[in-house]
């Protein structure tokens, strides 16, 4: 097996298995780094707590529902504001976060009495919310706060209030995919099959492992809402407390991010009969077959059919121009989880950019072997890496652009390599056909940056070019292109700065009507 060792971690020879670089004709049976498994000591791993995964990634996309952590504030902090996950009742659940504030005497003589002292105050400075999640921390768990009683009396007390409790202190799991299925399966026990859903349509689904990163699961609502399809509930960006507990009553689970939402989905066709649709929703190519594929399992082919062309009519002009731009530019695919393998195919046969290296920071090891899978030859595949491997690899490699979290993205500016948030996005959205064209334009923004490419000299020993004027990404992009190509009428996205807005304005009249199936037709 190719295993590559950094020399940076040569003092840690157990990191050795855990990069790879994909070789002539290799698989998967003899190209795979180990994945999923406790960080090393001495390795500074990127990774997040269980906690972190739990509330970060999956509770605080809920946008009625007042959040509160159990335990130190810096838990609270750390999970506040890092990712876009808008909402369209004002982003409450961006504005406000809640802790309470666990201090050192509490640790010694417990924080029960605190935390309903928080609850109490939360519920009354916000009177108009009626929903809590509370999340257990590393400090609470280890002193046995009683989180589920304390949760009972404030319902006791307050009957018209809800509150859900998970259990998912940072020492969980591994890394934050341990949170992912604590809250999972956590929901689905406490809140499943509590409130019965309104259906009002024939074709109902779930829309499940979607967060609505600067308005995701908004355009992918609007898709489903021309096809005719009733959203009862999304898991969780933009959801509702409430309409998640009704997801017993979906025809179709949807799911999205397979490594944050699986467990749920798995559950409700165990316990419910409820079947599960993967779906992909980066990339024309794979949204048109997850739009075919929700078609086929509803016996509505030709509705999916008609969205596909309008939107590929009007926005695959705009995509090949930016990849005519694009093509042989090389990328660091470095994400969190799913992301490796959600768009390592797709960019580079949808905007030509050549993928040079893929990790994952608490993927499983199916998500590595679907990144690595569709990866080219030479493609360095890293899991869970520390921040001088991923310094040592940007020094090796030169990549163009580098497409990663916050963390290690600032780290890579300072190494005057260009970076766009693969987490939180630069300008999203980037799903669906208009947002697929955005993130080729952000792309091709960061890969042509005059700015950029002036950050790279270093005038205190470098010679550079004093008779060059004026420099614009396009005079950059289009220096060896054809003239046929230079004279395209295209100049790259032509939407707006805010496309979710127009979604946001559509009222029920603005979709089709489309005739509902009789009660024999429903029944076949």
């Amino acid at each position: 097996m190719p295993y590559h060792e950094f020399e940076v971690s040569k003092c840690i020879p157990e990191r050795k298995q855990h990069a790879v670089v994909k070789g002539p004709g290799e698989d998967l049976t003899s190209c795979l780094p180990k994945g999923y498994l406790n960080t090393i000591p001495g390795s500074i791993s990127e990774r997040g707590c269980a906690y972190c995964g739990a509330k970060h990634v999956i509770g605080t996309p809920m946008k009625d529902v007042i959040h509160l952590s159990h335990g130190p504030v810096g838990c609270t902090y750390d999970t506040w504001q890092t990712k876009r996950y808008i909402s369209d009742n004002n982003d409450y659940q961006l504005k406000y976060t809640f802790a309470s504030d666990v201090k050192e005497k509490h640790i010694v003589f417990g924080a029960e009495k605190l935390l309903k002292q928080n609850i109490l105050e939360a519920f009354k400075a916000f009177p108009e919310i009626k929903r809590m999640t509370i999340y257990q921390t590393c400090a609470t768990a280890l002193i046995g706060d009683d989180v589920d009683a304390i949760a009972a009396e404030v319902k006791e007390e307050l009957p018209d209030v809800d509150i859900f409790v998970c259990n998912s202190p940072g020492f969980a799991g591994p890394s934050q995919s341990g949170g992912h299925h604590k809250i999972n399966i956590a929901w689905i026990n406490q809140k499943v099959g509590t409130i019965e859903p309104k259906i009002t349509g024939d074709y109902v689904i779930n829309y499940v492992g979607e967060y609505n990163i600067q308005g995701d699961q908004e355009i992918m609502v609007d898709f489903f809402k021309r096809m005719g399809i009733q959203v009862l509930s999304t898991f969780t960006g933009n959801g509702s407390y409430d309409d998640l507990r009704t997801m017993h009553g979906a025809h179709l689970n949807v799911l999205e991010c397979a490594r944050s939402a699986e467990y749920i989905c798995d559950e409700l066709r165990v316990r419910y009969g409820i079947p599960r649709l993967d779906i992909d929703g980066f990339g024309h190519k794979a949204l048109g077959d997850s739009l075919r594929k929700i078609g086929l399992f509803f016996g509505i082919e030709d509705r999916a059919e008609a969205i596909i062309a309008e939107e590929t009519a009007k926005w695959g002009p705009e995509l090949a121009w930016y990849k005519e731009r694009l093509q042989g530019k090389k990328v660091c695919l470095w994400p969190g989880g799913s992301k490796l393998w959600h768009w390592a195919h797709a960019i580079q046969e949808e905007m030509g950019v050549k993928v040079v290296s893929v990790y994952t920071k608490f993927g499983h090891q199916g998500d590595m072997e679907k990144g690595v899978s569709r990866c080219g030859e030479g493609a360095l595949a890293i899991d869970d890496p520390n921040e001088l491997e991923n310094q040592e690899a940007l020094r090796n490699l030169k990549p163009d652009v580098i497409f990663t979290g916050k963390r290690p993205g600032e780290v890579a500016k300072k190494m005057r390599v260009p970076y766009l948030n693969a987490h939180a996005y630069h300008n999203g959205p980037y799903k669906g056909f208009e947002g697929w064209v955005r993130f080729a334009r952000d792309i091709y923004n960061a890969v042509y940056s005059p700015m950029h490419q002036l950050s790279a000299i270093d005038i205190s020993k470098d010679d550079y070019a004093t008779d060059k004027g004026f420099v614009t990404r396009r005079m950059l992009s289009d220096a060896n292109l054809s003239d046929e190509a230079k004279a395209s009428p295209i100049t790259g996205y032509s939407g707006k700065f805010d496309p979710i807005a127009a979604i946001r304005a559509k009222t029920d009249a603005d979709y089709p009507v489309y005739p509902r199936r009789s009660a024999a037709e429903a029944a076949e």
